[in-house]
């Protein structure tokens, strides 16, 4: 018995320096924590939804009893992937339209708005995705087989991008549209003096704004559709790009009833009423929804020739693209924005555009600042303007997939000169430093392990090309890494509560079968998420 009671009592003494408070230990890992040092660490602790220490495993046992233990079995574990560019309401929505991703020709796409038309036999037909430059014929298509198929049913199919529709002549009718017509930022293509059903840009809007309103259930549906989509792809935070205000309060609704667990960043476009309500209303910001900033548009896309580029398109030689709003507007706009301390990001993608809005904001910012105003996609960009990145603290919010996409093209767009600074995200990453990287589904494939193997790899899903594309301007996997964790959260301005398992921030981490931090470039692709989790809630398991 004499010998027993002094174990006892170490026992007794061990125990009550363990603390009971954990919610969960998770253990056996390989744990990129992407602190300020890239450490690594095999453990860390979980408690109130929150990090609360990493380290070993016998060290963080010794010290906490966690009422639930995760044993890793070696896997690799990353902070919660954050996707710093998309359009996750609009991506839910799709899913419920007809989905025209990877249509190989027109014929394919007139066949698959049939099949869903005869399934869904009310209203508009909506459908999104389709890409004329991966058709054998290149050439927008014409409205005359959707005006056979559907004389008096309305039907508006967009391009990937968002940036050019076709219209049958219900739907043209419908919004006024007449051939001739004129808008400042957009244009309607009219042939032998007839409409083609061609919207590009501005001249898009004319006819979506006739579409009746979604129904509630539809809304609800759309995000919490998308919300478990992203979660298979381990992302936890996505910036939503460019939302009417009124959904701000529908997104917070769900997020408070425990519905909608996704964490949003979340611009509000370019529009009076959206000013008007966050300047009133100020900043919102909860654990789950952050609204500081405001999406605004300079210019159009590459692949439909809207992007406003310097000196006429290499295979359109009378062509240089447009500006989607009068320079004017942009210098109105952005010293308000300034005054009232939001976040301005603009989508620009040609040329041109970049270096109209790096003038304006430069003109706003005055040097280095921590405004971090953004320019979303920073495609094309001169080589003269790159320095005014560094210099006034502009961040480039890049998409590396666009570059994988869009390389069997962009050389016939811009010529060779212009490639050598399109998709330059190494050249951006040097003016400050950091980078974010998000994908910009669904124009883009919404998985951010694509954004990884695009950004290192600089190659497709086909392994094209084998040396990859410009890979000059590939990225460090460190680099990409950090692109969509710690950066991505930077960018909205919450790299202190994500974007690095480290004590004191929101325990949002995913599990990967395989470490993509290690592993064939090759091997990235196909690499898969095996669990995902928020505030140390497992949101979704692969099983």
């Amino acid at each position: 018995m004499k010998k027993l009671l002094p174990a006892l009592l170490l026992l007794a003494a061990a125990c009550k320096q363990k603390e009971y408070n954990a919610d969960m230990l998770v253990k056996n890992a390989v744990v990129y924590t992407v602190d300020s040092n890239f450490t690594t660490a095999g453990a860390f602790v979980v408690s109130g939804g929150k990090i609360l220490a990493v380290g070993s495993a016998d060290s963080l046992e010794q010290k906490y009893n966690a009422r639930e233990v995760l044993d890793a079995q070696g896997a690799a574990v990353y902070p919660g992937f954050i996707d710093a560019h998309a359009h996750f309401y609009e991506y839910g929505m799709g899913l419920q339209q007809v989905n025209l991703v990877g249509t190989q020709s027109w014929s394919q796409i007139v066949d698959s708005v049939k099949v869903y038309a005869e399934r869904n036999t009310d209203g508009w037909i909506i459908g999104n995705g389709w890409d004329q430059n991966d058709w054998t014929d290149k050439h927008f298509p014409d409205k005359a087989k959707l005006d056979s198929l559907f004389p008096m049913r309305p039907v508006l199919l967009s391009r990937v991008d968002g940036h050019a529709a076709i219209a049958n002549q219900a739907a043209l009718n419908i919004a006024g549209v007449k051939p001739g017509q004129t808008i400042v930022g957009g244009e309607i293509e009219t042939r032998n003096g007839k409409l083609t059903g061609v919207l590009v840009d501005n001249a898009v809007g004319i006819v979506t704004r006739k579409i009746p309103e979604p129904t509630p259930a539809m809304v609800d549906t759309a995000l919490l559709s998308a919300q478990k989509n992203c979660f298979a792809v381990g992302l936890t935070t996505v910036d939503d790009c460019g939302l009417p205000y009124p959904m701000v309060n529908i997104i917070n609704e769900l997020q408070h009833k425990g519905d909608l667990k996704m964490r949003l960043y979340v611009m509000l476009a370019d529009r009076a009423e959206n000013y008007e309500y966050l300047f009133k209303k100020g900043a919102i910001k909860t654990p789950g929804l952050n609204v500081r900033s405001f999406k605004v548009y300079a210019d159009g896309a590459l692949g439909s020739r809207g992007a406003c580029l310097l000196k006429p398109y290499s295979d359109s030689a009378k062509w240089s693209g447009f500006l989607l709003s009068n320079p004017k507007h942009f210098e109105e706009i952005a010293p308000k924005i300034a005054a009232h301390g939001f976040q301005m990001c603009t989508h620009a993608i040609g040329d041109s555009a970049v270096r109209t809005m790096l003038k304006i904001y430069a003109a706003n910012l005055k040097g280095k600042n921590n405004l971090r105003w953004r320019i979303e996609h920073s495609q094309v960009v001169s080589p003269e303007d790159l320095a005014l990145f560094g210099r006034y603290s502009i961040v480039p919010s890049v998409q590396p997939t666009h570059a994988t996409s869009d390389m069997y093209w962009a050389g016939k767009r811009l010529g060779k000169e212009r490639l050598k600074t399109a998709y330059a995200y190494k050249q951006l990453l040097d003016q400050n430093g950091w980078l974010p990287l998000g994908t910009d589904f669904p124009v883009e494939n919404i998985n951010p392990l694509y954004t990884f193997y695009a950004a290192v790899e600089r190659k497709d899903l086909k392994g094209f090309p084998a040396v990859g594309f410009q890979k000059e301007n590939a990225l460090s996997r460190t680099e990409a890494l950090k692109g969509m964790t710690i950066w991505a959260a930077k960018a909205n301005f919450e790299e202190k509560e994500k974007g690095s398992i480290e004590p004191g921030k929101y325990a949002d981490f995913v599990i990967l079968d395989r470490d993509i931090m290690k592993v064939k470039g090759s091997q990235i692709p196909t690499t898969k998420v095996t669990k995902t989790y928020i505030n140390g809630v497992k949101v979704y398991d692969k099983k």
